[in-house]
């Protein structure tokens, strides 16, 4: 998967046209997919007969192959079978003037400005209005400043629209022949409630089975930190990190668990003040094997 690629589909915070593709269990190997959404699993010795000989030159084809014998041709299989997202859109071709616009986060969502702090001024415009609405005098002591530091703290709760895994990752993504369990858990995660915009605050855990791949552990939770740090909610927000390390290493699978606490439901509504929301997203064989989902669940709950 190109980057371009990879952003597009890490960046469909709502995935509508991405699945996951289970390997299956004969450890074949599949290539992700191709801008029109197809896979090709065809040995490279038998397209470059194909393209020599022509439409027209069936018969001269079809002895080509056949002297690519099934004993002669030998794939690359790897040691585990990966996990791998498939796009079923085409990357359009012409994007209206916005090639290189990185703000295509969400699908309700317009385009990024030149800069982020663009947004200051109407911002803060707005928050002068809402403490007007509020019955409070926006000109006192207390809040000249008010509407200008709310703004900056909006566009700080919501740097995730600036972030993309390519340059997360920056090249954090390392060859080493390790297929055991790596599980990096409790990382702080504040997030914004996208119904209420008030804080949603707990921990994430994350656990994957490496395919000769492995991600820098800090990573991990700068991941955490492009998915958390947007207007979301928790059971959206545990499926993108999943996606987003699959995405980044090919694992033979990815387990994400999250526990948050939703100030929505604690200062607000039925005020319960000790209630905890846990999520979780199992991938590949987190999903198919209880074995693997339980060692993952006792490492994470361990003390």
């Amino acid at each position: 998967m190109s980057a371009s690629e990879l952003n597009d589909a890490i960046d469909d915070t709502n995935f509508p046209q991405a699945h996951i593709l289970s390997r299956g269990r004969n450890n074949s190997v599949c290539s992700t997919s191709s801008t029109s959404g197809t896979s090709s699993l065809a040995d490279p010795r038998v397209v470059a007969a194909h393209e020599e000989t022509g439409s027209s030159a069936g018969m001269g084809m079809g002895a080509t192959a056949a002297a690519l014998t099934s004993d002669e041709i030998v794939p690359s299989v790897p040691n585990r079978p990966r996990l791998i997202l498939k796009s079923t859109t085409s990357i359009p071709e012409n994007n209206d003037g916005h090639e290189n616009c990185t703000f295509h986060h969400d699908l309700e969502l317009d385009h990024k400005p030149p800069t982020r702090e663009a947004l200051l001024p109407d911002m803060a415009r707005s928050y002068r209005l809402l403490l007007g609405g509020l019955g409070e005098n926006p000109d006192r002591q207390g809040l000249i400043k008010t509407p200008e530091r709310a703004a900056k703290a909006m566009l700080y709760f919501t740097k995730g629209y600036d972030q993309n895994l390519e340059d997360v990752l920056n090249g954090a993504v390392f060859d080493e022949d390790h297929d055991e369990m790596v599980v990096v858990k409790d990382i702080e995660m504040f997030s914004m409630c996208e119904h209420h915009l008030v804080p949603f605050y707990g921990k994430v855990s994350i656990g994957y089975l490496p395919c000769n791949k492995i991600l820098g552990l800090s990573k991990l939770a700068r991941i955490v930190e492009i998915f958390s740090r947007r207007l979301q909610v928790q059971e959206r927000l545990t499926k993108q990190i999943a996606v987003a390390v699959t995405q980044a290493v090919q694992p033979a699978g990815v387990a994400v668990v999250v526990e948050g606490v939703h100030m929505c439901m604690v200062m607000r509504g039925v005020q319960k003040i000790n209630s905890k929301t846990v999520t979780s997203t199992m991938l590949g064989v987190f999903r198919d094997d209880p074995k693997t989902r339980e060692e993952f669940l006792n490492l994470v709950n361990s003390k």
